[in-house]
This record gives structure tokens, sequence and C-alpha cells, in this order.
């Protein structure tokens, strides 16, 4: 294999988890799977739509694995109002297709999550007679932490090569299904005021086909398998037996072989997770010290990038986690940073001002790193309302390029549960195809250009090398701003960027705040040995 391909992804001793089977089907070292193709989904109602087709075509004897941080089930999968998600897995159901769900058993809805809407879809979809689907509302984890993979798995009993996994960022929630314009899901989740009455979303997805397929469904299986009861409250035990709640697995159908190689497919897949260790004598029997492959991964990347990290990024927290970009910048003077994040946080009061104080002391830490090379911005669609950024994409110098649920901070890369797809590309020697175009189809969106076409190449000209990149959205968020500051007079500038301008909470509530977020929103999921040395 290419070593300009090999040098970005993790051995299996570099993963750190001999306990874990997702390498076991790959020869010796190799901890990826080869002759995958992989589609970037950008935008929810883009994913909605392909698992809308995918899921209407299964038939009997296929299997579907769900896997969520959170899922409503009236959430239609495109206008159609029949396409509500548990209408459709209710018809998959009646086809005798073989369905099950692993979702998140959420904190309260005090706190503003969504334990009594994922509680909802294990009671409908679910029933005890029912031999065809099964919902597990899963509470396995460090306290105070959550299950934050969102993925899918679609098995074809007789046809194999239509085996297809999607991995990425976007829950079947309400909200999402938003498309590149971004007037928001006709189905909205109340978000901060900032993001008015319909709340724009961005977010990306991706479908895999090939042979990582299997490994998606091997880390389904490794969750579903796990002999620990699905939570330790004892009131929450007590409720799923007086409800139609499983309290318990039963056994997966028999796995099938992995899909074959794609024909022509060109695309690395390497998964990679974060699991934290549970301590108080709970383990994972497929991660006992946890896993940090994600943080391990990322951390190697970052070294090797001399031109551009360009990142679509909901939290950007932690500056033990962001002193390696800031040290990346500040040891290549070549080395661009471009990240795009949500204007405001998604929630106000306290929440709110602890997003903030992580944030401040990231973007201030790698603004003093490389001022002129460093840039957050944030996004608007056409009628001027922040766009929420729920993205978390890393691309680095057009080979490495991951889409997955975990953010840049501690809680993603040590403490919850989650899963993201590092794909890089056999098809050229001197850059991943995948992640050239998978930048510059960003790119396009934030900018106003076209998205596809015979015009899309054409139109991201000024983007293709690190500093164009860079300059053209300097250049774009600065002329919005002015038509912004102006008065909003004539015609509106092209473009959806604007810069972020952190808002300073001031130094004495950072401090209060700090020992809260550190806690509370940040968490450190690593064995005490590791925080000790400062390491993953």
């Amino acid at each position: 294999m290419n070593p300009d391909v090999t040098r970005w992804l993790l051995t299996a001793t570099e993963r750190d988890n001999p306990h874990t089977r997702l390498d076991e089907a790959h020869p010796g070292e190799q901890a990826w799977s080869t002759g995958n193709v992989v589609r970037p989904l950008v935008d929810g109602a883009t994913y909605f739509a392909e698992l809308h087709r995918v899921l209407e075509a299964t038939k009997e004897g296929d299997l579907v694995l769900f896997a969520g941080w959170r899922i409503d089930g009236d959430e239609q999968l495109t206008d159609d109002p029949s396409s509500t998600l548990l209408a459709v897995l209710d018809r998959a159901e009646n086809r005798r297709v073989q369905v099950r769900v692993l979702v998140w058993r959420s904190h309260t809805e005090q706190l503003d999550f969504s334990a009594e809407k994922n509680r909802q879809v294990a009671e409908e979809l679910a029933d005890e007679d029912d031999e065809h689907a099964e919902v597990l509302l899963d509470m396995r984890v460090r306290r105070g932490g959550s299950h934050h993979q969102k993925f899918v798995v679609v098995r074809h009993r007789d046809d194999p090569s239509r085996d297809i996994a999607f991995v990425g960022g976007i829950d079947v929630a309400h909200s999402r299904r938003d498309d590149s314009h971004h007037h928001g899901d006709p189905q909205r989740q109340t978000l901060a005021d900032e993001y008015g009455p319909s709340p724009g979303w961005h977010d990306v997805h991706c479908a895999i086909t090939g042979p990582a397929v299997a490994d998606v469904e091997t880390v389904f299986r490794e969750r579903w398998e796990d002999p620990d009861p699905l939570t330790p409250a004892w009131h929450s035990r007590l409720r799923d037996r007086l409800s139609r709640v499983k309290h318990e697995a039963s056994p997966l159908p028999p796995t099938l072989p992995a899909p074959e190689p794609v024909e022509g497919g060109t695309h690395v897949v390497q998964l990679l997770r974060t699991y934290p260790h549970l301590h108080l004598g709970r383990a994972y029997p497929f991660a006992p010290r946890g896993e940090r492959s994600i943080a391990r991964a990322h951390l190697k990347a970052i070294g090797q990038a001399r031109e551009l990290i360009y990142m679509e990024e909901q939290y950007l927290w932690s500056s033990s986690v962001t002193s390696a970009l800031a040290d990346a910048l500040t040891d290549n003077p070549r080395l661009h940073l471009i990240s795009v994040l949500p204007h405001r946080p998604d929630l106000m009061g306290t929440a709110e001002l602890l997003q903030l104080e992580g944030r401040f002391e990231a973007i201030a830490q790698l603004t003093a790193a490389a001022p002129d090379r460093f840039a957050a911005y944030g996004i608007e669609n056409s009628t001027g309302w922040p766009v929420y950024v729920h993205a978390k994409v890393f691309v680095i110098d057009d080979w490495y390029a991951t889409i997955g649920s975990d953010n840049v901070n501690r809680r993603s890369w040590t403490h919850d549960s989650e899963l993201t797809a590092l794909v890089l590309d056999e098809a050229s020697t001197d850059h991943s195809p995948f992640a050239r175009s998978l930048r510059l189809r960003l790119a396009a969106e934030h900018l106003d250009r076209p998205l596809s076409g015979p015009e899309h190449e054409s139109a991201l000209a000024d983007c293709v090398s690190a500093a164009g990149m860079f300059n053209t959205f300097a250049a774009s968020a600065t002329a919005l701003q002015a038509w912004r500051d102006g008065g909003m007079l004539g015609q509106r500038s092209a473009g959806r960027l604007r810069r972020v301008h952190e808002p300073d909470i001031g130094r004495a509530l950072r401090r209060v705040l700090e020992v809260p977020q550190r806690l509370l929103g940040d968490p450190d999921g690593r064995p005490t040995t590791l925080r000790r040395e400062r390491s993953y």
C-alpha cells in the first residue's frame, strides 16, 4: 500500500485495545479495510433520503442495526408524512426484517436531554411478543457520560453487494432534516433564540459500502453483547419491566461474511472510537481500559500536518486538546487552520456560559499561536439567521479525512462513546481525492458556489491550495460583514461565512466556570495513569 496512505493510519498496536474484535478480520497489524466506496452525505435531508431508500428496500431476512444518541420516532425522512422513522421501521418489521436498535437511555428532560423521546421509541417500536424488532435503552456509560455514536448498518441476506453502513454526526431527530439552503427542518427542535423560529442545521454523515460495513457491524455487536445491566439505576430497571421496554438483550442473528471489495473501490476505511475507562468495578469487555483511537489518530495526523487543517466542529473546547493544534501552527509556518463553528451555543443560561468559557480559552490559544493563519467562522442562511453547525469533520493536507460523532474536546476524546470513519483514497499519489472533494464540497456550500456539476470544480479553483482557501474564506467573510455593517443596503454579498466573535464573559466569571466546565461539560474519562502522563 502507498506509504502516503498508511502514514495516516493507526496500526492495531497503535489502537492500543487488544480486547476488541474490530481488527481480528484484518491481517497482522492492519487495522483497516480496503476496497470500499465512501460517499459524503452533507446535511440531514441528503442522509435521511438515502436512509429512507435503503430501509424501504429491505426484505425478509435482512438485518438493520441502528445506534443513536437521540431518536425521534415521528421524524420524517422525506416530505412524505408516511416516512416517519417509526413507520419505516414498522414496515420493515412487518416484512420480517430483523431490526435492532441501541439508543442512549439519556439524562432527564429537565437537563435538556432526550430520555422520554428515546423511551417513546423503545416502547412504540418494540413488543415483547415480536421476534423481529428489539430496542435497548443503553446507559452503560461512565457517570455523566453518554453513548454519542450515530450509525446504521443494513445487511442483505440474499444480496450482500447492497450492504451499507451510515456513519457520522447526524441523529434521526428533529431539526436535522435540513438541506444546503439551511432554512430548517419543518419538525423543529428548540434552540437558543439567536437561531430564529426555524433553526438551520448543518451536519455531515457518510455512506460506506464494501468490507468496512462488517467493521461497523462489529462496533454494534460489541456494544449489544456487553453483559452488564443496561442501567445501574433500580428505578429505571423497574420502569422497564413495567413497560414494554426490553431490560436485557436477546442474541443477535448470526454474523454474515464481510461484503466483498467493491469493484473499483479505492477507499481505505479505518474505524476510530472513544470508550471511557468505566472504573468503579465496571468495564467494557471489548475495551476494559477504554479506547481512545480517535484521539490517537487525530494527534498523529495533526503532528504530520504541513499546509491545511480544515475542521467543522460543534464544540471546540479543551486547551489540553487544542494545544496540539496550537503547537502544529507554531512549528509549521506554512500551516493554516480553518474551523467552522456555531456562532453561539445551542442552549441558553448556565449551559451557554459553560460552553462559552471552554470555547473562549481554545480560540484564544489558537489565535495566539498563529493570528494570521487561524480563523474561526460561523455560517448563516440567505435571510441572515445563524445556522447551527453540528458537523464533526477533519480534513488535513487533503489526505486525512474523518466524518464522525466526535468533537474536538476532552469529552469526545476520552469520556463518551464515539465513532468516526477515517477515509483515505488510493486513487492518487499526491493527495486523497476523497479528502479534497469533501473539503471543496463543504467550501462550495459556505461560499454559495455550485455544489456539483460541470461548474463545481472551476468555481472552486481559488480554494484548491491551502493559502487560497484560507484567503478566499477570509475575503468572503469580510465582504459579508461589511455589507451587514453598512446597513445591508444593496445586493447581499455572496457567501455565508462570518467570523466568530467570541464574547469575553470576563476573567472573574471564566474562573468561576472553569471547574464546572471541566467536571460537567468537558470531563476526563482516561485511566488515572494516562491522566498523570497527559497522554491518550
